[in-house]
């Protein structure tokens, strides 16, 4: 049994939602409603500009608690969208009131049909890493089903307005955690909003890849479009979760430290590509130096290099022929398991790596072995065991590899419990 779990982790009080926490005030004119992604509003005389408007079942009492605070109805003369994921634009039905303005990146479109046609692909990927907070019984989040806002203004790179005579900048984000991101900035104020474009957790690395799979985001982009919001000095930095960070100095050296851990991991691994190491080689040693260790995330270092491996070179590494064409090694496990005297010899095997310290070797042999015989208890017994080590090693700090590990661990019980027949 792990110690770990990705309901302990540190993103889930940041993403809880409780509908009667109140709304607060950011100063005398912004205010901020938690919720699984924040609803901000900045406030004005002629109408209000609503950055974010939570999940569709979040809006209602959003606005309510936003209103409660404001001490009058919100005049929501510009609805201003991060990114387009629905825990931050589902509730755009709640806050367009007649006239509002809903503006959007030039990508938004295409990135919301995108998840509607892929929302059958989706949905079980995400139950996969999501698996202790989606367990069988509770319906699946309304992720790919959510309207999409309408009427809807988009630009390029950059747009400006004015409203109640406070002015307004876009500039386009696309290098985060979506290809539709942008910054919302107030320059006479130094007031900077960036949604999610650095990650859900600050401090942390990008999340440049879910274990869920998304749209890959590009990291050389990422390193441009942060020094273009660190050229800006904000001195307040507002994200998509938790308070807003305070001060210039402060967010240049906590914002500019996660710069230069992923510049770190660019540069490591580009150098590796030049010399001819390969991409297992150049994960398996990058370590981020200890002035660079970032706050807990949701992806490890290794994952990121293999984003700009395959960024600059595509999927193909020219390391085996057997890479081209459409039969997987898995093809033959069944077949070298019995050539290696069963599934029991594999496991053999995989506990000697295992009880050595290496459970990334036990798990090749383990899953040759699950390939062979899905419903043998020793087989099932020992991915446990192994399953249970690597979560182990995440230390509980990777978000989503805890999260997959979980999802693993929970069917590999099942099919022990008589549950479930095999994966």
């Amino acid at each position: 049994m792990t110690k770990y779990r990705t309901l302990d982790h540190i993103v889930l009080p940041i993403i809880t939602w409780d509908p009667d926490r109140p709304a607060e005030r950011i100063n005398d004119h912004i205010l901020m409603a938690y919720a699984t992604s924040n609803a901000y509003v900045v406030t004005g005389d002629e109408g209000d500009v609503i950055i974010n408007t939570t999940a569709s079942a979040q809006a209602p009492h959003t606005r309510r608690n936003l209103e409660a605070l404001l001490g009058r109805p919100l005049k929501p003369a510009k609805i201003i969208f991060t990114q387009s994921h629905p825990d931050h634009i589902g509730g755009w039905q709640t806050f367009a009131d007649p006239g509002s303005e809903i503006i959007g990146q030039q990508m938004f479109r295409q990135i919301c049909k995108e998840r509607k046609m892929l929302g059958g692909f989706f949905t079980p990927r995400n139950r996969n890493v999501l698996s202790a907070m989606m367990p069988p019984d509770k319906p699946d989040l309304a992720w790919f089903d959510t309207p999409d806002p309408e009427p809807l203004s988009t630009f390029d790179d950059h747009m400006e307005f004015t409203v109640s005579g406070r002015r307004y900048q876009l500039i386009s984000l696309p290098s985060g955690e979506t290809l539709d991101g942008l910054g919302v900035w107030i320059p006479d104020e130094k007031i900077l909003f960036t949604g999610n474009w650095a990650g859900a957790i600050y401090g942390a690395l990008p999340n440049f890849y879910t274990a869920r799979g998304d749209r890959d985001r590009s990291i050389p982009r990422w390193l441009r479009d942060c020094d273009r919001v660190l050229a800006l000095e904000p001195e307040l930095l507002i994200t998509g979760h938790e308070r807003p960070i305070e001060g210039a100095a402060h967010i240049r050296e906590t914002l500019g430290k996660v710069r230069d851990a992923v510049q770190y991991i660019h540069d490591e691994t580009v150098a590796g590509m030049v010399s001819g190491v390969t991409l297992p080689e150049i994960q398996a040693k990058l370590k981020l130096p200890e002035h660079l260790t970032p706050r807990d995330g949701r992806c490890p270092p290794h994952w990121i290099a293999r984003s700009v491996w395959e960024e600059y070179s595509g999927w193909f590494r020219q390391e085996r022929t057997s890479e081209l064409y459409p039969t997987p090694p898995s093809a033959i496990w069944p077949e070298l398991a019995s050539m290696a005297g069963g599934a029991s010899a594999l496991i053999d095997k995989a506990r000697s790596h295992l009880s050595s310290g290496d459970p990334q070797k036990a798990l090749h042999f383990v899953e040759i072995a699950v390939a062979a015989e899905p419903k043998s208890r020793l087989v099932r017994e020992a991915e446990l065991e192994i399953l249970n080590a690597l979560a182990d090693g995440t230390q509980g700090r990777i978000f989503d590899l805890l999260g997959w590990l979980e999802g693993r661990i929970t069917n590999a019980q099942a099919v022990l419990d008589g549950k479930q027949e095999q994966e």
